[in-house]
């Protein structure tokens, strides 16, 4: 609007950049596109009805300037709300994969004869493949001694 009280030479386009940087503190990315195409009406109609005065070409050059700057700054703010919500998205995976593997940690069924694992997939594996599977745990075998002593070696 102040562009109705500029003369033709002046292009005012710093207060539509404003408006277009506050819209980054709203979260509908359509608010943003909706700030540039009203400064770019406001610009054009500042164009059209200011007062007379300064030369048509630098009129025209600053008219252009001042779109330019408008739809940059609008474009910078879409891309920067774009790697916000992508960011957001990745923390959210991020939670729900500790939250999984908080289960995987939490509760392993276990068959109470052979002691073998039953996976998400509903097989059962043996207690040495399933560990292997999901975490970095590897087995080496031995014998205690209390089985050393009840003559248990079965390997």
């Amino acid at each position: 609007m102040c562009d109705l009280f500029i003369p033709l030479g002046v292009a005012a386009g710093v207060p539509y950049i404003s408006v277009i940087l506050i819209s980054l503190w709203a979260s509908d990315k359509s608010f943003t596109v909706k700030m540039a195409l009203i400064s770019s009406i406001l610009t054009v109609l500042g164009f059209l009805y200011s007062p007379s005065g300064g030369e048509l070409w630098k009129v025209l050059f600053n008219r252009t300037i001042t779109l330019f700057a408008i739809w940059v700054t609008a474009l910078l703010t879409l891309q920067k709300k774009t790697f916000e919500d992508e960011r957001i998205k990745m923390l959210e995976e991020k939670k729900k994969l500790i939250e999984e593997t908080k289960v995987l940690k939490g509760l392993l069924p276990i068959c109470a004869s052979c002691k073998k694992i039953r996976d998400n997939e509903g097989y059962w594996n043996q207690i040495e493949t399933y560990i292997e599977k999901y975490s970095d745990a590897y087995f080496c075998y031995g014998i205690c001694k209390d089985c050393q002593k009840k003559g248990h070696l079965n390997l």
